[in-house]
């Protein structure tokens, strides 16, 4: 039997699945491997709960196609209630714009050995693979300025900049994503210009390239091109997750 010690080291989950059978045999599945379970019916519901403040999940598990709000508009939505990773879950491959627009995809059934992997980013049997923008070899943060403003600076100041270059950052992400939910292109670009140079100055590198890519989107009509830039916004989320696991290591509070 998993005590309290075990079950406090797995991330707290939410999972939005309409067919009964599916969503409970997923959540006995993950609650007997020791990771706390929220359920919701539908996207409305798991909507309510996020305003209520029922559940703060690390992670959201959705069905990839659900009645009513659903798909990207539902992803949407959970971004602005929380800063929770949304993994699409499905028993086919989801639309490429869902699948972009998550964190992750997981092919059901599913178990949790496949969650683990997929929350630590390893490619995961049976799901989409797409190419990464975010290169791996990128350090999170420039060591010469990070080095540049400890000689200038107290220690605590430093963490204030880099708190506020996170903080700014998960702004604009939220920003880009409306601006590319109603295809305003030239916003898209301003947003991708400010976080080049705003993260730039900081040292951010792997957001300042990301956003760099977004002020350099081409001006097109193709069908990929939402595909593209929902592509470019996981990418950029992951590289936000970076900096604030960054802060959390190199500059405690």
């Amino acid at each position: 039997m998993l005590n309290f010690e075990t079950r406090r080291k797995h991330p707290t989950l939410l999972l939005i699945d309409d067919d009964l059978i599916s969503r409970e045999v997923t959540a006995t599945v993950l609650t007997m491997s020791g990771y706390p379970v929220h359920t919701a019916v539908d996207g409305e519901r798991a909507l309510e709960m996020l305003t209520g403040q029922e559940c703060a999940p690390d992670v959201i598990l959705m069905d990839a196609q659900m009645p009513g709000l659903s798909g990207t508009e539902l992803i949407a939505e959970l971004r602005t209630r929380t800063k929770a990773r949304v993994f699409a879950i499905s028993g086919s491959n989801p639309l490429d714009t869902v699948a972009a627009a998550a964190d992750g995809f997981l092919l059901k059934p599913f178990d949790a050995e496949a969650l683990e992997k997929a929350l630590e980013g390893h490619p995961i049997p049976g799901a989409i693979s797409r190419k990464s923008h975010l290169d791996p070899k990128d350090p999170v943060i420039s060591l010469e300025t990070l080095a540049q403003f400890r000689g200038m600076m107290p220690e605590a100041a430093v963490r204030e900049i880099y708190a506020a270059v996170a903080a700014d950052l998960a702004r604009r992400i939220q920003t880009l994503e409306a601006a590319i939910a109603r295809g305003d292109d030239g916003e898209v670009r301003r947003i991708g210009h400010a976080i080049k140079g705003g993260c730039g100055m900081a040292g951010a590198i792997q957001a300042a390239r990301l956003g760099a890519l977004f002020e350099d989107l081409p001006v097109d009509t193709e069908s990929n091109h939402l595909d593209n830039s929902m592509a470019l916004l996981s990418d950029l989320r992951a590289a936000a997750r970076n900096l604030e696991r960054m802060l959390e290591a190199e500059l405690p509070a």
